[in-house]
């Protein structure tokens, strides 16, 4: 009991240090905290703020970041990325940041079901048109952002006083190059080749082509499906990058979520083509077919790969659920061989990435004997 009333008494000072954050970078006193979130990661409250420029008893959203080196990188995305997207009527307001305790202070969205809420749950129709709508949402919030690349760099140039470096693309990169190591894990050897696969892949993240603002993690947990319409809550990882990265979300699909299950095709398709049909009011050569199709399936590639980092090991373990606490959550091999297997076919029929394609094509050899099920449809779409 000890440890336990010890552990408790550590959130609640740390949540009682956010609240006053959050207070002292606002400029006035935040109440009633309640949590929404209480990790080794943030710290995610509601507060009352009744004293507020309105007068009225309103709610804000506190959140803080650890610190160190990924700390930092996540509040600075944060801050900066909602500092330039406020403006979109698709993010939650940023009223208040500050680097000393990595902490923003944000307008309250209200309490309201995400993308994953409606997936996970029942009714198929209405599950459906979230996923359209999100889709839409996604590209609607890089057409409100198009341009505005300048003043997002300039921002964090002024907090980091220096040239930030994009981590989370960086990290991309690495891992989709260093992805031999993971595949011997499974005992599968670099088939030969595989050294220029991996670099194509890793130059395609980097690519200064068709570049979008995303808010980076845009898994369907990350949302609110507010009365308003879709509006994206985590801008941790924000920023910009080929519009192909989050088109692949659609397309594996929710390329690094834990709450991932299979799309049907046609409302795979439907969605990926409301995403495109935004993006390509920035870069009308999206409509090219050959131009979108090479671009996604390189992101499949780089995504699917990078997965192998978080996924295979634990997959190696057993077969557990990724998230026990959930109502519905895939197991670990289920996911890591649906990603090799929706990898193999996407680039068997492009034609592309050979090397990567048949590493994938070992891996779902070698681990045949894990008999797991195939991924199973979104509850609500079976």
């Amino acid at each position: 009991m000890a440890g336990q009333d010890d552990g408790d008494d550590s959130r609640a000072a740390r949540r009682a240090a956010v609240l006053a954050a959050g207070s002292a970078v606002l400029g006035r006193q935040l109440t009633r905290p309640e949590s929404l979130r209480d990790s080794e990661w943030t710290v995610v409250l509601r507060c009352a703020d009744d004293a507020g420029p309105d007068g009225g008893r309103g709610t804000v959203i506190v959140k803080a970041y650890p610190p160190g080196p990924d700390g930092e990188h996540g509040f600075a995305a944060e801050a900066t990325g909602l500092a330039v997207a406020s403006d979109t009527g698709l993010a939650p307001q940023l009223l208040a940041a500050d680097p000393g305790s990595q902490t923003v202070v944000l307008s309250d969205l209200g309490r309201a079901p995400s993308l994953a809420d409606a997936l996970l749950g029942s009714g198929r129709d209405g599950a459906a048109q979230a996923l359209l709508d999100w889709a839409d949402a996604c590209g609607r919030l890089a057409v409100a952002m198009a341009g505005r690349e300048p003043w997002l760099a300039r921002l964090r140039r002024e907090q980091a006083g220096r040239e930030p470096a994009d981590a989370s693309l960086a990290g991309l990169r690495q891992r989709v190059l260093g992805v031999a190591g993971r595949a011997a894990l499974a005992g599968v050897r670099a088939p030969d080749g595989l050294d220029a696969d991996l670099a194509a892949v890793a130059a395609a993240v980097a690519s200064p082509d068709y570049l979008v603002f995303s808010p980076g993690d845009i898994c369907p947990d990350n949302n609110l499906l507010t009365q308003g319409g879709t509006r994206f809550i985590d801008f941790e990882e924000s920023g910009y990058h080929p519009a192909f990265l989050d088109a692949a979300y659609l397309r594996m699909p929710f390329s690094t979520c834990w709450c991932a299950f299979r799309l049907p095709a046609g409302l795979r398709d439907a969605a990926e083509d409301r995403y495109r049909a935004q993006v390509a009011r920035i870069w009308p050569l999206l409509a090219d077919d050959s131009t979108w199709q090479r671009g996604v399936r390189h992101a499949v590639a780089a995504w699917s790969l990078s997965s192998m980092w978080w996924l295979l090991r634990r997959a190696l373990a057993g077969d557990a659920s990724l998230e026990p606490d959930a109502v519905a959550a895939p197991c670990a091999r289920q996911l890591m061989r649906h990603r090799w297997q929706v990898l193999a076919a996407e680039l068997e029929v492009g034609g592309e990435l050979p090397a990567i394609a048949a590493m994938a094509r070992a891996l779902l050899a070698a681990t045949a004997g894990w008999q797991a099920s195939e991924l199973p449809l979104y509850p609500a779409l079976r």
